[in-house]
């Protein structure tokens, strides 16, 4: 458990991840609060990698749902493993026919086999998937919802029963309830806008493209070996073509690529020839790659 806001900014940094003050602030009450972080912004700034260092920090091991359209609960929840089933019945075929064979009429048969009905729906017969793992857990987990946003909204009201009460239904069991309470995130890339249900569930925070400064840290921390001048026109370029009209706007992680690339090839300085035929591991789309050759001088210069 974390002990304070300051104890979570220090143990994150510890494990790599430099959070803001306000990530850490964020951290620290949805662990009071015992709720789920709902955490949005642009793809690639660190709304994974906060929950894996959540789990790293905590000792606790994390379990993911990746979301995608068409997610239903057989993929999320749990699925019967039916040919289990068939098989144990047949195993115990003699035995059920011994139990019709006694019965008086067709009625007390159907109601003698109903009484031995829990031996073929069981949590023997149940196949984990994330959301169930997590709240069967013995010990408590870190669960990462990643990309909500992808998922179809009947999907979405179909987690605010686990989100509100940390328990789950299955028709042929009953109510589950969660032996720990998993420490619960939710990253969204604004692919579609999250209910207010769902929001009213968590603490909602929004990760942005990181300040100047506070890139250059987590390069440096990154990549140690990165020289002082590189670091600067590094980190100085991307801001600049970050304010380009892109398709795709370079993220953390493309940042430390293309940071790492530059260090492989020996430079220790940045010109407008190395951007060039370095680009790809900044620009993901054809269109944007023209918008920032255009630039190329300007952005070096600058």
């Amino acid at each position: 458990m974390f002990n304070s806001v300051a104890d979570v900014q220090k143990r994150l940094e510890a494990s790599g991840y430099i959070p803001s003050r306000e990530i850490a602030t964020i951290v620290f009450l949805a662990q009071e609060a015992d709720k789920p972080v709902l955490v949005e912004g642009p793809a690639g700034v660190g709304k994974t990698e906060l929950a894996k260092s959540i789990s790293l920090c905590l000792g606790r091991e994390m379990i993911r749902l990746q979301c995608y359209e068409g997610l239903d609960e057989s993929k999320a929840l749990y699925e019967w493993a039916y040919a289990k089933q068939l098989l144990y019945t047949q195993m115990l075929k003699e035995k059920i026919s011994d139990i019709v064979s006694a019965s008086s009429s067709l009625a007390h048969a159907v109601d003698e086999i109903a009484r031995h009905e829990d031996a073929f729906f069981s949590d023997r017969f149940i196949q984990t998937r994330p959301l169930l793992a997590a709240i069967s857990s013995p010990d408590p987990v870190v669960l990462l919802i990643d990309e909500i946003d992808k998922s179809d909204p009947e999907f979405e009201a179909f987690l605010l029963e686990l989100l509100s009460d940390f328990q789950v239904t299955i028709p042929e069991l009953g109510t589950i309830q969660a032996k720990t309470r998993p420490f619960v995130f939710l990253t969204s890339n604004n692919y579609r806008d999250m209910s207010d249900a769902l929001k009213r569930r968590c603490i909602h925070i929004y990760i942005d493209y990181p300040s100047m400064e506070a890139e250059k840290r987590i390069v440096a921390r990154k990549l140690p070996g990165i020289g002082d001048r590189l670091l600067d026109q590094v980190v100085s370029t991307v801001a600049g073509i970050r304010e380009l009209d892109l398709k795709k706007k370079p993220c953390i992680s493309e940042t430390l690529d293309w940071a790492k690339s530059l260090m492989i090839l020996q430079k220790e300085s940045l010109t407008a020839e190395t951007l060039d035929q370095t680009l790809n591991t900044l620009c993901k789309h054809k269109a944007d790659y023209g918008v920032v050759r255009s630039r190329i001088r300007e952005l070096v210069k600058a």
